[in-house]
């Protein structure tokens, strides 16, 4: 005897839950070509255009993958095909890997090392603003202290804090505009004046201020000399549609945190200017950013300014555990590394080791099956999340663009090539 059970009805949530990538929906907007969505039809992402359609609530992504799996490959061929578009491009690139990208794109990296011919000036405010205009005043009051705090790795005290503004309020009051190494020696050597300013001698303000002035004098006149401690280098456009800057020089500085809140501060007076284009800022190597506290602030900031400046932040980092190995479980350099993440509505999870799992459920918010999935992608493949969508898909390379995005080459060049 045959029973007939009846038909099984669900709703499309549970369904999700059951097939979470035969059943999920198209993304709502048009955008570039990824690649192949490994369930069917080609995939194309766009985050300013997601963000026009209600898909998602910021523009923000996040891009892990273990080192040879296809990461840099993706965001340097989707950052191409952005420009394609009219999109502005702008990368920290703490490595030096960028160098084909720039030129591909009709320009050269700004490559900053100590005691180098190039620097960038943190302390310019936008060119449309007065830089007398207390907004102005305010903005950089608030960069010299997330630069400071990102070198001391803490925050600052009340009385840090007030040596910062005293020692800047000095520094604007010259012709020209202020710099790293003019705030330093106002803090080192504040004047009677600013200290009575508030109520106290200028012995007591210097002391005050001594600690956070020395962390920033390693900037100006220490080992690290030659980036940030003057004007702008004439000739040097930030406002370019691609604008890389090569950090390289400093990989291995355990200052590369602070280092790179400063050539991300110096690029701050763009943002504001009328007319810029819709950006992507990329922190390549991210680790830097997340284990150190007030870099980790100053990105933040700049991920809740996202929407307001049309800038889409990419931050690209290798592992999952790199967010809970920024601090102590529980302290405030991880949960502003979670924060992070949390700020981010479009993630690219390629391939992650089985030990990476637990956080990655905890922390990027996938359910059992797609984290169980993570350690058997193959290369080329990632599981995407955008807003509370996952997609299995395949990265496609143009021809053209494997010269350009190929970061193996010069390995596989010392393996085959049997010259000495």
């Amino acid at each position: 005897m045959r029973v007939k059970l009846p038909a099984h009805e669900a709703t499309t949530a549970q369904l999700g839950a059951a097939y979470p990538y035969v059943a999920t929906r198209r993304l709502p907007a048009a955008g570039v070509l990824v690649g192949r969505d490994l369930f069917g039809g080609a995939f194309v992402h766009d985050p300013f255009d997601l963000y026009r359609a209600g898909a998602i609530t910021n523009p923000n992504m996040l891009v892990l993958g273990q080192i040879g799996r296809g990461k840099s490959a993706f965001v340097k061929s989707y950052l191409l095909r952005q420009a394609a578009f009219g999109r502005r491009i702008v990368i920290l690139d703490p490595k030096g890997e960028y160098g084909p990208f720039a030129r591909a794109l009709g320009t050269d990296p700004i490559t900053l090392r100590p005691g180098g011919a190039v620097r960038l000036n943190p302390l310019e405010i936008a060119q449309s603003a007065n830089r007398d205009e207390p907004g102005g005043a305010q903005a950089r009051i608030s960069l010299v202290a997330d630069l400071a705090s990102a070198c001391l790795g803490r925050r600052l005290g009340p009385a840090e804090h007030t040596a910062v503004e005293l020692a800047l309020d000095a520094a604007c009051r010259g012709t020209v505009p202020p710099t790293l190494s003019t705030v330093v020696a106002a803090m080192l050597a504040p004047s009677p004046e600013a200290a009575r300013a508030v109520g106290c001698r200028a012995s007591d303000l210097a002391a005050d201020g001594r600690e956070v002035g020395l962390e920033l004098r390693r900037l100006v006149t220490g080992e690290l000399a030659g980036m940030f401690d003057g004007v702008t280098t004439p000739g040097i456009d930030l406002c370019a549609r691609v604008v890389v800057i090569d950090l390289s020089h400093v990989y291995s500085s355990p200052a590369l945190g602070a280092l790179v809140t400063c050539a991300a501060a110096a690029l701050n007076r763009v943002w504001d200017r009328p007319g810029t284009a819709q950006t992507f800022l990329v922190i390549d190597e991210g680790w830097a950013v997340v284990h150190n506290p007030g870099a980790a602030r100053f990105l933040q900031a700049s991920f809740k300014l996202a929407r307001a400046r049309g800038v889409a932040n990419i931050v690209v980092v290798h592992r999952v555990s790199d967010f809970a190995a920024s601090g102590p479980a529980g302290s405030v350099a991880v949960r502003l590394a979670e924060g992070l993440v949390a700020d981010c509505e479009t993630v690219v999870c390629y391939a992650q080791a089985d030990a990476e799992l637990p956080a990655a459920e905890r922390l990027l918010g996938l359910s059992e099956a797609e984290s169980r999935l993570l350690p058997r992608l193959r290369r080329g493949v990632a599981l995407w999340r955008v807003g509370t969508r996952p997609y299995l898909v395949e990265h496609r390379l143009a021809p053209a663009e494997r010269e350009i995005v190929d970061t193996d080459r010069r390995l596989v060049a010392t393996r085959t090539d049997p010259r000495p």
